[in-house]
């Protein structure tokens, strides 16, 4: 069975419930599955005042830890056209896994939100996943064997690159089922991946 780590950053709820639909779908898979988010690098009294949801039931991750997983899913909403700059802060600090290489030929996946459709998801994708090729992992996106992102009967994320969603300007709009349903997919083909390699 591989062990898979769940990596997020959230402001709003977003990314954690994708976060949650990832890890479901890797279950189904049958790995064994832990949730983490980053470190919040907003002072908490902005924090609170921008009313980000503080109240995050998934324990805060260390870098150290990302050598002792098989596979990594890191999510983050963009932050004009790239990763948020807690993911960022939190992956700079990983130069010592690099070096070593202790993250090499594990497997690898991205997931994001943006507020418009076209408000930068495909980029921000790119800027995890190269975090990710540069510390030697095996990329698994999200094809198009999951048909559902290719929907026109209503607004939908998900692009071959990763399980996506769209917040809406406001924060307004949570993940729809089809969302939802992509991460899931997405999550389970990186743990069928892991599976492969590690067991």
């Amino acid at each position: 069975m591989s062990k898979v780590l769940v990596l997020y950053y959230s402001s709003y709820g977003h990314l954690e419930a994708m976060a949650e639909a990832v890890a479901e779908g890797a279950r189904a898979a049958g790995a064994s599955v832990d949730v983490k988010r980053v470190p919040e690098t907003v002072p908490q009294e902005v924090a609170a005042a921008s009313h980000f949801k503080l109240d995050q039931k998934a324990p805060v991750a260390a870098v150290a830890e990302l050598a002792n997983y098989d596979a990594i899913v890191v999510g983050t909403p963009t932050r004009f056209g790239r990763m948020s700059s807690q993911m960022a802060a939190f992956l700079d600090q990983a130069g010592g896994l690099w070096l070593s290489g202790a993250l090499n030929g594990k497997v690898g996946g991205a997931f994001t939100s943006t507020g418009t459709q076209h408000g930068g998801q495909e980029v921000t994708l790119f800027s995890i996943i190269a975090n990710l090729l540069h510390f030697g992992m095996v990329v698994v996106g999200l094809p198009y064997s999951f048909q559902s992102q290719m929907t026109l009967d209503e607004i939908a994320g998900g692009s071959p690159y990763g399980a996506t969603t769209i917040a809406g300007p406001q924060g307004q709009r949570q993940p729809s089922e089809i969302d939802l349903a992509g991460a899931r997919f997405q999550g389970e083909l990186i743990a069928k991946a892991a599976n492969k390699l590690f067991s």
